[in-house]
């Protein structure tokens, strides 16, 4: 008699099931892991290289691309402005002394040419190998070989309590609103961009103007870095110059008239 265990019958013992192991689970993971950084990497690029400087160099270019338009943007709107205040003058009806009146106002607002004596205050980076000229001072970071933006609010600073008239900092007439900003080592002044050196033209006595700039004490400080790791500094008096009105927007929320 055979025993019921060999035979294939209903009463053989069933095969185990079998166990999903926890490896298998874990691999599948990775695999849709990676997949979805492919795909996220893919979806980025969008056909580029995005390891390069590529995107930053066309960001580069657009900034000057869009400081040379302003540029242009600004002559033309001077030209328009002398356009309006020639018409503006001719049909106005105003008297001569309401006239004086409104010119004296657009002088000090810097929108009319000025000339007259000046002096000129060059600033540029120090060489990127600079060494500490000087004993008992630290080799330089990187950070004390470029100019500043307070290195040249500073000067314009000095400038006007030295008695200027008017500032010109690069191309630009500055205002009561302008605004004279860095990013990194370029120079954002209304909506244009500049690269050092930075040259500063005031117009006034000059005598007066040199001696403010060198009882500053910012630009003490700053002639420190000059001896010691080579920033660039130049004061040149070059006599008799004219400088442009300022011929851009101006935005002002509040203002109150200036008191006589």
């Amino acid at each position: 008699m055979s025993n019921s265990a060999d035979s294939p019958g209903t009463g053989s013992t069933p095969e185990p099931a079998r166990r999903f192991r926890p490896v298998r689970i874990l691999t599948a993971a990775v695999f849709a892991l990676a997949g979805l950084i492919f795909f996220t990497s893919f979806d980025t690029a969008k056909g580029t290289n995005i390891r390069t400087d590529t995107s930053l160099l066309k960001l580069s270019d657009l900034i000057h691309e869009r400081s040379r338009e302003n540029g242009e943007l600004d002559e033309t709107n001077g030209t328009l402005r002398q356009d309006i205040e020639a018409l503006a003058e001719r049909d106005d009806g105003s008297t001569k002394a309401e006239d004086d009146k409104l010119a004296a106002l657009e002088k000090r607002a810097g929108t009319q040419k000025l000339k007259g004596d000046s002096i000129s205050v060059t600033l540029n980076d120090a060489p990127p190998d600079a060494t500490a000229k000087l004993p008992g001072y630290p080799e330089p970071q990187p950070d004390y070989l470029v100019i500043h933006q307070q290195d040249l609010q500073a000067v314009v600073n000095a400038l006007w309590q030295g008695g200027a008239k008017g500032i010109k900092v690069m191309d630009q007439r500055l205002i009561s609103t302008s605004a004279v900003r860095c990013v990194g080592n370029t120079l954002i002044l209304q909506g244009r961009v500049y690269s050092p050196p930075y040259k500063i033209t005031a117009v006034g006595d000059p005598g007066r103007l040199q001696k403010a700039l060198a009882a500053s004490p910012a630009i003490q400080n700053y002639m420190v870095y000059v001896n010691v790791y080579g920033l660039g500094w130049k004061v040149e008096e070059n006599g008799p110059v004219t400088l442009p009105g300022y011929s851009g927007t101006v935005d002002l929320h509040y203002a109150k008239p200036v008191e006589q």
